[in-house]
């Protein structure tokens, strides 16, 4: 029964007559006591309606042929939903006590005898109604109530959510303010050598000797820069799974060896006692992001392991993996970090005075990069002051039976190429001039990109080196202008850009050039690309450019 229903009350009774009276006196007060009145002829009647509709109160005559009225109360309470309609037997005799049990026993509520009193039956009925109508508004409040529960249960689901999403924001946010202070912590250091390295260089009297070590100082500083810049464009890069790798069977142990060279050839081993156990073991995979795993794993020990410690390297082959494992006796991991060891921006204790310096995202960086290798890393420590241990799993593959690329023919000694210079950054220029210079190239000039096209065309040099973001037209342009004029096609154009995600790349190849070097260029790679463009003569005496080496 909805709210919009009226309580409705069944007359019972075989005989036309009665049925007409009991219905006729009922409905009279239908309307004033709210509620509607329908009948039945039969037992059998009775319990379709039953099956149709829910009653308040059921007004059923005892002597009926085939079902009875007993039989009829007994058969209604029989069904789960109508057990508890209230019953009120209507009979024409007296009834004695044995009756009366017998009734009760089938579920009457109570007894009316004919002829009916009409404000007897008045007043029963009623009292059932208002009952009826009563326990409708108490069902209707319970099913409120346990919906408002319900959304009162979601919602503090979803306050507990937003609250832990909140502190768990809060924690990033902290770790990202505590990051961006020690970037500028880490930026700062180098700057400040090379402006102090750069303003002896300029004063009066200063030593050969001090001259010397300040242009050490510049060099391994702006390296040191170079450094915090590539790994925070390759943890980007690796985030958003934009590296793209350039795979080959090599064999990780000659790779940690090589790390393990530079890292004593730098000084950084000094005062370790360092125990590497390499056996041969074989990954397809990209052997310079492999080389950053094992370097950012091996600076990782050194970092956090104090001078006079042990830091114990291995590199093996169990079963269809190799394991390359770092374990060193250092500070340890808190048990409350270890599970985050990896994550991006969250580092331990961090003290002002660790002198090797860093942004604590190498980890998060060695994770990335053995993911994109279908590897897993772990980390376990027994905490503080006892030691960590970091372990890589990489698939194994079969030894490569010969090396993957041959090696690159030297290109025939001959003349210096003639470079042309395409940098609007006016200090970036006349020293990358200068640096040429000293190596014996010719050097031509352009501040923009409109200049650059009319010098390369007017004096076609052999190589250019164009930077990407220039004035007036981009450097993208600047490519596709040279590759369609007749005079300059020829010309060897080298990408010498900040930008360096594989996107940029694939932009730059498809502009025309013939390599892509990254800011800061390393010296000796751009010297080597230089050689590779020296002019050789032909067959006719004539010089003519080498082919572009595979950038």
């Amino acid at each position: 029964m909805s709210l919009t229903e009226k309580p409705k009350i069944l007359v019972v009774n075989d005989d036309a007559a009665s049925l007409l009276a009991l219905t006729s006196l009922l409905e009279q007060w239908a309307d004033e006591s709210n509620y509607e009145v329908l009948s039945a002829r039969s037992g059998q009647d009775a319990l379709r309606q039953v099956l149709r509709h829910d009653f308040a109160v059921i007004l059923l005559d005892v002597n009926m042929p085939g079902m009875d009225g007993f039989e009829t109360a007994e058969a209604i309470h029989l069904r789960p939903r109508s057990a508890d309609i209230p019953i009120i037997f209507v009979t024409a005799f007296l009834a004695d006590e044995i009756d009366r049990l017998k009734a009760y026993q089938r579920g009457a509520a109570d007894f009316l005898f004919t002829p009916v009193i009409p404000q007897v039956l008045r007043a029963k009925v009623q009292v059932f109604v208002a009952l009826a109508t009563k326990n409708e508004q108490l069902k209707r409040q319970a099913e409120k109530l346990s919906q408002r529960t319900t959304e009162l249960t979601a919602t503090n689901k979803r306050l507990v959510r937003e609250m832990e999403e909140r502190r768990a924001a809060e924690r990033k946010s902290s770790a990202k303010d505590e990051f961006l202070a020690m970037l500028g912590h880490e930026l700062r250091n180098p700057l400040s050598a090379i402006s102090s390295a750069g303003s002896l260089l300029g004063m009066p009297g200063v030593s050969g000797d001090a001259i010397t070590r300040a242009r050490v100082i510049i060099q391994r500083q702006s390296q040191h820069l170079s450094r915090i810049v590539d790994d925070l464009l390759d943890l980007s890069r690796a985030m958003s799974r934009k590296i793209l790798l350039s795979r080959k069977r090599l064999d990780i142990a000659t790779l940690v060896s090589s790390c393990l060279d530079t890292f004593r050839a730098t000084g950084r081993t000094t005062g370790y006692d360092i125990d590497a156990q390499l056996a041969p073991a074989w990954v397809d995979g990209d052997a310079t992001r492999l080389e950053q795993i094992a370097t950012n794993l091996i600076d990782n020990a050194l970092k956090y392991t104090p001078a006079g410690g042990r830091i114990e390297i291995t590199v093996v082959p169990i079963g269809e993996d190799v394991v390359l494992r770092v374990s060193d006796s250092g500070v340890g991991i808190a048990p409350d970090l270890l599970p985050h060891v990896f994550d991006v921006f969250v580092q331990g204790a961090i003290s002002i005075d660790r002198s090797q310096g860093g942004l604590g995202i190498g980890l998060s960086l060695v994770r990335r990069l053995v993911e994109l290798h279908g590897g897993t890393v772990s980390a376990c420590s027994p905490g503080n002051s006892s030691g960590s241990t970091f372990e890589i799993r990489l698939p194994r593959t079969d030894a490569a039976l010969s090396a993957d690329t041959p090696a690159r023919a030297r290109p025939q000694e001959a003349g210096k190429p003639k470079v042309l210079l395409i940098e609007d950054n006016d200090d970036g220029r006349e020293m990358m001039a200068t640096m040429l210079a000293s190596f014996g190239y010719p050097v031509l000039q352009a501040g923009d990109g409109l200049e650059g096209v009319r010098v390369a065309c007017s004096e076609t040099p052999d190589v250019a080196l164009v930077d990407i973001g220039l004035p007036g037209i981009d450097g993208y342009e600047v490519a596709r202008r040279l590759r369609q004029d007749p005079a300059a096609r020829a010309i060897r154009l080298i990408a010498v850009t900040g930008y360096g995600l594989e996107e940029d790349q694939r932009r730059v190849m498809e502009a025309g050039f013939d390599l892509h070097l990254v800011k800061p260029v390393d010296l000796n790679a751009l010297l080597e690309q230089l050689a590779a463009a020296a002019p050789a003569p032909d067959d006719a005496g004539r010089p003519q450019i080498q082919p572009a080496a595979a950038g």
